[in-house]
C-alpha cells in the first residue's frame, strides 16, 4: 500500500446521508487530502447501502481515493469496493481474503499490541488504533495512547490508522509519532463550527 504523506485522511462517512452529502463529498476529495473513504451506515437497509456506495464509489473513483465499507465483505463484494474495514467480531481476515481476494483489508485492534501482532501475521494491510481521545461518533470502549502508538510501530511496517475523536486540535501530535492515517468522522460531518470543506482545510 503506497503512502501518501499529503492524503493522510481516513475519512469516514457520517452516520446519515443526507441531500448536500454527495456535494460535500466531491469538495472535500478535490483537497486531495483524502486517501481511504469508509463507507459506515448502521442502520440503513441494504439494499439503501448498495444505492448509497454506488453513488460514493463513483465520487472517490474519480478522486483517485480507496473507497472501503465498514464490517459487510458481502456489500464490500457486491459493489466491487477496493477493500473492507473489520473489526474484531467481524468475520476473520483470512476467511474474508479468500472472499473477495486481493483487495485492501484492515483491521480494528483497539490499544492491544497482541491484536495488531494477529492482523499482522494474517496480512492484513492496515491496522486500526484507538481511541486515542473521545469521540462524539462512537462509544469509547478502549483507550490507545500515544506510548502504544510508538510501540505497534516499532514492531511492524503495516501502516497504522489513528481513530477515536480525532480533531484539528489533537492530529498534529498523531502525525508527529508517524500514524500513518488519521481516521476522521465527526470533525467533518458533525462539526457545529465549521462547514465540512472548512473543517478539512484546517487540516494540513
Amino acid at each position: 500500500m503506497r503512502i501518501n504523506k499529503k492524503k493522510f485522511i481516513y475519512l469516514i462517512s457520517p452516520t446519515k446521508i443526507n441531500k448536500s452529502f454527495y456535494l460535500d463529498l466531491t469538495k472535500i476529495l478535490q483537497q486531495k487530502k483524502v486517501s481511504f473513504f469508509q463507507l459506515r451506515l448502521k442502520k440503513e437497509t441494504l439494499k439503501k447501502k448498495i444505492i448509497i456506495g454506488k453513488k460514493i464509489k463513483k465520487i472517490c473513483k474519480k478522486f483517485k481515493v480507496k473507497f472501503l465499507v465498514n464490517d459487510d465483505v458481502f456489500i464490500a463484494k457486491k459493489l466491487n469496493a477496493d477493500g473492507c474495514h473489520l473489526g474484531q467480531k467481524d468475520m476473520d481476515i483470512i476467511k474474508a481474503r479468500k472472499f473477495i481476494g486481493n483487495k485492501i483489508i484492515g483491521v480494528t485492534c483497539h490499544n492491544s499490541i497482541k491484536l495488531s501482532k494477529i492482523a499482522v501475521k494474517n496480512k492484513a494491510d492496515y491496522i486500526a488504533l484507538g481511541a486515542f481521545n473521545n469521540s462524539k461518533t462512537k462509544k469509547v470502549k478502549y483507550k490507545a495512547s500515544i506510548n502504544l502508538l510508538r510501540k505497534v510501530k516499532k514492531i511492524t511496517k503495516t501502516p497504522v490508522v489513528a481513530i477515536g475523536g480525532i480533531n484539528s486540535d489533537n492530529y498534529k501530535n498523531l502525525l508527529l509519532n508517524k500514524a500513518n492515517f488519521l481516521a476522521i468522522s465527526g470533525y467533518i460531518w458533525n462539526n457545529n463550527k465549521l462547514k465540512p470543506i472548512e473543517a478539512i482545510k484546517i487540516l494540513k
